[in-house]
């Protein structure tokens, strides 16, 4: 919840500032507990964060691990896990066939434009540098969580096995796509074909009418999806069976929240520790794919899919 570049830090959930004497740290805690509890009309998503705010802040211990870590501390952690990639894996279990750079595209983007913003010929040791991040404007901020989303999510569907197979980061097709439209993830196996969205909207949002509102939400996430996918399907001669979009745990309620049918596509917003489950079983309703079905569906993809 604290880790995402575009998440308020614990400070700002607890409504003080970061060089609060414990005294101040401690009344704003029980303060902000009054305000947001559910009984007195508060809003329940944020009573849990005030808490996991005080886990982090609390203790002297807990603090300085906190400020060290996230650019609040006279020194950053020499490596902060939040934000960085992950580390070269060890494990040689087969994993799903997987195609495209995930989170590659926002990734190369934020730092043209991270360094575009600092100022040209102005040297930055650390582009991922906490204190950095936290600072730079909302729209760099969310390329930096977008990708981390998206590198996230490739992880778990590679562990899927090889009755897999995934792209990411496919651009849209058809000559009238937005150039810059793209599906993060497409994932085949014996579930069914799945256009999937990795997101991170820095907090829980809410769902009206089949998409997504709330401040922090740009443009139509979920109209967007499926207007990529229709491009695809169209382009390649296949049928996806459902859409699924994917955030961090702590922003959802329930880990697999199945909607119903988006514009005559199923889809279902799962939160990422429940999205294995969800692509080996596939969504309720959604079409199976099987036998030789699943190499043709993978020709026509690969003969059709571009990456970002």
């Amino acid at each position: 919840m604290f880790d995402s570049p575009l998440s308020a830090s614990a400070y700002e959930v607890l409504a003080v500032e970061p060089g609060a004497d414990h005294e101040t740290l401690r009344k704003a805690y029980r303060l902000r507990l009054r305000q947001t509890h559910p009984d007195t009309g508060g809003d329940a998503a944020v009573f849990v964060q005030v808490q996991r705010a005080w886990e982090l802040v609390g203790t002297p211990e807990a603090r300085a691990a906190y400020d060290r870590g996230h650019g609040f501390g006279e020194a950053p952690a020499p490596e902060w896990s939040g934000w960085r990639p992950p580390a070269a894996r060890t494990d040689t279990r087969p994993r799903a066939r997987s195609y495209g750079h995930p989170g590659g595209w926002r990734r190369e983007r934020y730092l043209d434009l991270v360094r575009e913003w600092v100022g040209r010929g102005v040297s930055i040791a650390d582009p991922y540098d906490p204190a950095l991040v936290r600072s730079a404007p909302h729209h760099l901020r969310r390329l930096l969580a977008d990708a981390l989303a998206e590198e996230a999510t490739a992880r778990v569907v590679a562990d899927l096995g090889m009755g897999y197979t995934v792209w990411h980061d496919v651009l849209a097709a058809g000559r009238d796509a937005d150039p810059d439209a793209k599906i993060d993830h497409i994932v085949l196996g014996p579930s069914g074909l799945y256009g999937i969205l990795s997101e991170d909207f820095g907090g829980p949002v809410r769902l009206r009418r089949g998409e997504f509102v709330g401040d922090g939400v740009p443009g139509a996430p979920i109209a967007e999806l499926l207007a990529s996918m229709r491009s695809i399907a169209r382009a390649a001669g296949v049928r996806f069976s459902g859409a699924i979009v994917v955030l961090p745990d702590e922003d959802v309620l329930e880990p697999i929240d199945e909607i119903g049918k988006v514009r005559g596509v199923r889809v279902a917003i799962v939160s990422r520790s429940a999205l294995a489950t969800v692509l080996r079983r596939g969504v309720t309703g959604a079409r199976d794919i099987g036998g030789n079905e699943v190499f043709d569906v993978r020709t026509r993809l690969q003969q059709t899919v571009r990456f970002a």
